[in-house]
Protein backbone atom coordinates (compact mmCIF):
# COMPACT_ATOMS: atom_id res chain seq x y z
CA UNK A 1 0.00 0.00 0.00
CA UNK A 2 1.22 3.73 -1.24
CA UNK A 3 -0.18 6.45 0.17
CA UNK A 4 0.83 10.10 -0.46
CA UNK A 5 -0.27 12.97 1.53
CA UNK A 6 0.80 16.47 -0.22
CA UNK A 7 -0.18 19.64 1.11
CA UNK A 8 -0.81 22.31 -1.92
CA UNK A 9 -2.01 25.87 -2.83
CA UNK A 10 -5.40 25.79 -2.46
CA UNK A 11 -5.98 27.14 -5.99
CA UNK A 12 -4.38 23.74 -7.52
CA UNK A 13 -6.96 21.80 -5.39
CA UNK A 14 -9.28 19.75 -8.41
CA UNK A 15 -12.48 21.56 -7.01
CA UNK A 16 -12.98 23.79 -4.76
CA UNK A 17 -12.08 21.74 -1.39
CA UNK A 18 -9.82 21.97 1.64
CA UNK A 19 -9.44 18.18 1.24
CA UNK A 20 -9.00 15.57 -1.12
CA UNK A 21 -8.36 12.13 -2.18
CA UNK A 22 -8.12 10.04 -5.16
CA UNK A 23 -6.26 7.05 -6.28
CA UNK A 24 -3.64 6.63 -9.65
CA UNK A 25 -2.43 3.36 -10.78
CA UNK A 26 0.09 2.89 -7.70
CA UNK A 27 -1.36 5.35 -4.64
CA UNK A 28 -4.21 6.69 -2.87
CA UNK A 29 -3.25 10.37 -3.23
CA UNK A 30 -4.46 13.23 -0.58
CA UNK A 31 -3.91 16.73 -0.97
CA UNK A 32 -4.64 19.32 1.85
CA UNK A 33 -4.66 22.74 1.13
CA UNK A 34 -2.19 24.94 2.99
CA UNK A 35 -3.45 25.35 6.70
CA UNK A 36 -2.39 28.19 9.25
CA UNK A 37 -1.40 25.36 11.52
CA UNK A 38 0.20 22.07 10.78
CA UNK A 39 -2.34 20.17 13.20
CA UNK A 40 -5.00 21.86 10.45
CA UNK A 41 -3.81 20.00 7.67
CA UNK A 42 -3.19 16.88 10.05
CA UNK A 43 -6.84 16.86 10.92
CA UNK A 44 -8.32 17.43 7.03
CA UNK A 45 -5.28 14.63 5.95
CA UNK A 46 -6.06 11.92 8.59
CA UNK A 47 -10.02 12.88 7.68
CA UNK A 48 -9.53 12.05 3.66
CA UNK A 49 -7.68 8.92 4.76
CA UNK A 50 -10.43 7.46 6.78
CA UNK A 51 -12.88 8.32 4.13
CA UNK A 52 -10.70 6.93 1.32
CA UNK A 53 -10.03 3.63 3.16
CA UNK A 54 -13.75 3.32 4.00
CA UNK A 55 -14.85 4.39 0.56
CA UNK A 56 -12.84 1.81 -0.73
CA UNK A 57 -13.84 -0.53 1.81
CA UNK A 58 -17.62 -0.57 1.25
CA UNK A 59 -17.18 0.15 -2.66
CA UNK A 60 -17.89 3.31 -3.07
CA UNK A 61 -17.02 4.67 -6.03
CA UNK A 62 -14.51 7.19 -6.28
CA UNK A 63 -16.08 8.54 -9.45
CA UNK A 64 -19.28 8.57 -7.22
CA UNK A 65 -17.88 10.81 -4.88
CA UNK A 66 -16.02 13.48 -7.06
CA UNK A 67 -19.27 13.97 -8.92
CA UNK A 68 -21.27 14.54 -6.12
CA UNK A 69 -19.03 16.88 -4.71
CA UNK A 70 -18.52 18.82 -7.90
CA UNK A 71 -22.26 19.16 -8.31
CA UNK A 72 -21.97 20.31 -4.87
CA UNK A 73 -20.00 23.11 -5.00
CA UNK A 74 -21.51 24.00 -8.38
CA UNK A 75 -24.73 24.09 -6.01
CA UNK A 76 -22.60 26.14 -3.91
CA UNK A 77 -21.89 28.50 -6.38
CA UNK A 78 -25.15 29.36 -7.59
CA UNK A 79 -26.38 30.20 -3.76
CA UNK A 80 -28.33 26.85 -3.14
CA UNK A 81 -25.84 25.45 -0.79
CA UNK A 82 -24.63 27.36 2.47
CA UNK A 83 -21.51 28.71 2.39
CA UNK A 84 -20.78 26.25 5.44
CA UNK A 85 -22.43 22.94 4.14
CA UNK A 86 -20.40 19.99 3.79
CA UNK A 87 -20.79 18.02 1.10
CA UNK A 88 -20.37 14.66 2.77
CA UNK A 89 -22.70 15.97 5.37
CA UNK A 90 -26.02 15.65 2.74
CA UNK A 91 -27.76 12.64 3.30
CA UNK A 92 -27.35 12.07 -0.24
CA UNK A 93 -23.99 12.03 -0.16
CA UNK A 94 -23.08 8.17 -2.03
CA UNK A 95 -20.66 8.64 0.76
CA UNK A 96 -22.42 9.84 3.82
CA UNK A 97 -21.81 7.28 6.14
CA UNK A 98 -17.64 7.15 5.49
CA UNK A 99 -17.72 11.40 6.06
CA UNK A 100 -19.34 11.47 9.20
CA UNK A 101 -17.33 8.97 10.61
CA UNK A 102 -13.56 10.21 8.88
CA UNK A 103 -15.54 13.81 11.01
CA UNK A 104 -15.79 11.65 14.03
CA UNK A 105 -11.88 10.85 13.75
CA UNK A 106 -11.14 14.26 12.83
CA UNK A 107 -12.69 15.88 15.66
CA UNK A 108 -11.14 13.83 18.11
CA UNK A 109 -7.74 14.14 16.41
CA UNK A 110 -8.12 17.72 16.29
CA UNK A 111 -8.70 17.27 20.34
CA UNK A 112 -5.93 15.37 20.91
CA UNK A 113 -3.71 18.07 19.54
CA UNK A 114 -5.32 21.10 21.68
CA UNK A 115 -7.28 22.72 18.56
CA UNK A 116 -10.23 24.40 19.17
CA UNK A 117 -12.91 22.95 17.19
CA UNK A 118 -14.48 26.24 16.41
CA UNK A 119 -11.76 27.99 15.53
CA UNK A 120 -10.36 25.03 13.19
CA UNK A 121 -13.50 25.05 11.39
CA UNK A 122 -13.63 28.64 10.80
CA UNK A 123 -9.89 28.24 9.13
CA UNK A 124 -11.32 25.88 7.25
CA UNK A 125 -13.80 27.55 5.48
CA UNK A 126 -11.83 31.01 5.16
CA UNK A 127 -9.43 28.54 2.95
CA UNK A 128 -12.75 27.04 1.37
CA UNK A 129 -13.32 30.89 0.41
CA UNK A 130 -10.35 32.11 -1.17
CA UNK A 131 -8.83 33.13 1.75
CA UNK A 132 -5.23 31.76 3.17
Amino acid sequence: MKIIIAEIPHSEQRYPTVGDWFRTFNALQIRVSIMPDPRMALCVAVHELVEAVLCEHRGVPEKAVDEFDIAFEQRRAHGEVAEEAEPGDDEAAPYHKEHRFATLIEKLLAAELGLDWGEYEAAVLKIGEGGQ
